[in-house]
């Protein structure tokens, strides 16, 4: 997840609340609408997703990040029926990794930025009305390999900056308010910056009222506070355990309902790591953070390159979605939720437990939104094959309004 100005993830499907012991019973069920919902031919090879109304009709579009393939632009019919709007975007092919969405050109429609990493090329699209795009000939003034970006008005002049994530230094844009944008990170990104950056959001860490930088690394993940004028400093080492995970996502929600942030890393076993094991980092309320994970989540040897909260069966404590994924080998992941039992644990569950068959696929990225407009969130999983062809079919789950 994911990546529209995610100062705060906590996502609900009902604004109704039932007892925590309501558990398996009441998990909301999902029917699986890739075949009706989803055009055919998608290649497979889908690295992110995200969304927003692109073309200003008033239903949720999708943007795909392909793996050195064309980026692809789906329209929604209003109904969860989705087109491939082929001409929306050159038809680039990058090594493509994470998105942005955000009005960088202060024209009243949403642009895109995405990031590469193999090939180095971020892209910059900018949106002339009905989801038609261009690519913007203000070109992004810094390359690398990219695999993360977030956006956010980071010096609070009412334009959507940015910060790209790189095997290397990050980097920290400005947007000048027309969609042309300057190197500032020199000014703005104080403490150690040349990891091996692969997910990065904004949200208050240290409940000032101002956004923070956490950053998700191949080792020490880190935190980043905002001293409140959009210049950050690193202070890890005081807020977080010395972890020297493979983390390949960073999602956030209060996951004991205590009323500051948490922090959940999803990670693999393929460098530095002999432990996939994935992550909860509680808050203690001034933003540092304790190791949970041990205790409150349950065993997965899983390689897990995303997550997502949602609180799926509506007791008013958020669960969490992870993507196993088998890339480096024969077969494919699946899909399994991690049920918050209210009281600090949390159960691995397969994903047949809301959807029949459950999902299979390396799920590489969530995203929840109300896709049909009944107002209940959905569910679409970005999948990339594996290296012998399994796992990549991307998959439209519509919550159906009832509980098991």
């Amino acid at each position: 997840m994911p990546h529209l100005l995610r100062f705060m993830l906590l996502l609900v499907v009902s604004t109704s609340a039932c007892s925590a012991d309501a558990g398996t019973d009441m998990l909301w069920h999902f029917t699986d609408h890739t075949q009706t919902g989803l055009p055919a031919g998608l290649s497979g090879r889908t690295m992110d997703v995200a969304s927003a109304d692109l073309d200003n009709d008033g239903d949720i579009d999708l943007v795909l990040a392909m793996e050195f393939d064309r980026n692809v632009i789906l329209l929604n019919n209003g109904n969860a029926v989705f087109t491939d709007a082929a001409t929306a975007l050159p038809a680039n092919a990058h090594d493509s990794e994470d998105i942005g969405i955000a009005d960088f050109d202060n024209d009243k429609d949403p642009d895109i930025v995405i990031v590469s990493e193999d090939d180095r090329i971020n892209e910059l699209y900018m949106n002339e009305g009905d989801a038609m795009f261009i690519e913007s000939a203000e070109a992004l003034p810094v390359s690398g390999i990219s695999n993360a970006v977030a956006v956010l008005d980071i010096n609070a002049d009412g334009a959507p900056d940015m910060v790209i994530g790189n095997n290397g230094p990050n980097n920290i844009l400005i947007n000048d308010g027309k969609g042309r944008f300057m190197d500032e990170t020199s000014g703005r990104l104080h403490g150690t910056n040349n990891d091996v950056t692969q997910d990065m959001l904004f949200t208050d860490v240290d409940h000032d009222g101002d956004p923070d930088l956490v950053v998700a690394n191949e080792g020490q993940n880190r935190i980043y506070i905002n001293l409140g004028n959009g210049v950050f400093h690193d202070e890890t080492a005081q807020r977080m355990p010395v972890l020297t995970d493979e983390s390949r996502e960073v999602v956030v929600a209060d996951v004991d309902n205590d009323g500051d942030t948490d922090l959940f890393f999803a990670n693999v076993m393929f460098a530095l790591s002999t432990d996939p094991a994935n992550r909860l980092l509680l808050n203690d309320g001034s933003g540092h953070f304790r190791d949970v994970s041990d205790s409150a989540l349950p065993v997965d040897d899983n390689s897990n390159f995303s997550a997502e909260f949602m609180d799926i069966n509506s007791d008013g404590y958020v669960d969490i979605l992870t993507g196993s994924s088998v890339i480096f080998g024969p077969g494919s992941g699946r899909v399994y939720i991690y049920l918050n039992n209210g009281a600090g644990g949390f159960e691995m569950m397969d994903s047949s437990s809301f959807v029949q068959y459950g999902i299979d696929g390396n799920a590489f990225g969530f995203e929840m939104a109300d896709f049909d407009g009944d107002g209940l969130t959905d569910i679409y999983v970005a999948s990339r094959q594996s290296q012998s062809g399994a796992g990549g079919k991307d998959t439209l789950l519509l919550n159906s309004g009832r509980q098991r």
